[in-house]
């Protein structure tokens, strides 16, 4: 992020796998009524930041629990839901043969594949999908290039690594960062606070 930059970056809110702890990565899985809220509720701590932060660069993961989040937060400033972009380098990281699987079915079903993820939680990769390593590279390019103030609705990696990376945190941190549906992350430099 170039110096004088501030990203408001927003978890989507919660979908049913979400309250399952049903591994979701880049499965399309759509917002339920409490993630609506959610997404209308930082829409509304957002709109303290009025008028300026309608002239934000406002982008989403192209996913739909992300995408409707972003068009309920901006419907909550007041402004055109659908006047945002996409970027596929937002997309959650992908877990690969772990999607549509319940946490607690894992130990019983991929013992080896839980062993790998509790011995190397930060390179670990599941089969046909990625590591926090691997969305950390794709979401360092994307910081990199951000020139503007931007409001991220995102995925919970996605939060992870960028904190991890704007704050020089210990890779051993990121993957148990706290990523919560009804807050928003507000990143500058190396500072972070909670909206």
């Amino acid at each position: 992020m170039r110096p004088g930059v501030t990203l408001y970056l927003v978890r989507h809110g919660e979908t049913n796998w979400n309250k399952e702890a049903r591994y979701q990565g880049q499965a399309d899985i759509p917002l339920n009524d409490t993630g609506r809220r959610q997404a209308a509720r930082n829409g509304g701590a957002l709109r303290a930041l009025l008028p300026g932060i309608a002239h934000a660069d406002f982008v989403s993961s192209p996913l739909s629990r992300a995408r409707e989040t972003m068009e309920i937060l901006r419907a909550a400033l007041g402004l055109d839901p659908v006047g945002f972009r996409m970027d596929p380098a937002l997309l959650e990281l992908h877990y690969g043969h772990w999607e549509g699987h319940l946490a607690s079915e894992l130990p019983d079903t991929d013992p080896e594949g839980v062993a790998g993820k509790q011995a190397d939680p930060f390179g670990w990769r599941p089969t046909g999908g990625e590591s926090y390593a691997d969305l950390m590279e794709r979401t360092n390019r994307w910081l990199h290039a951000l020139e503007r103030t931007t409001v991220a609705v995102t995925h919970g990696g996605v939060s992870r690594v960028a904190r991890g990376a704007l704050l020089g945190l210990d890779h051993r941190e990121v993957p148990i960062l706290e990523v919560p549906q009804d807050r928003v992350l507000v990143l500058r430099a190396s500072t972070m606070k909670w909206l």
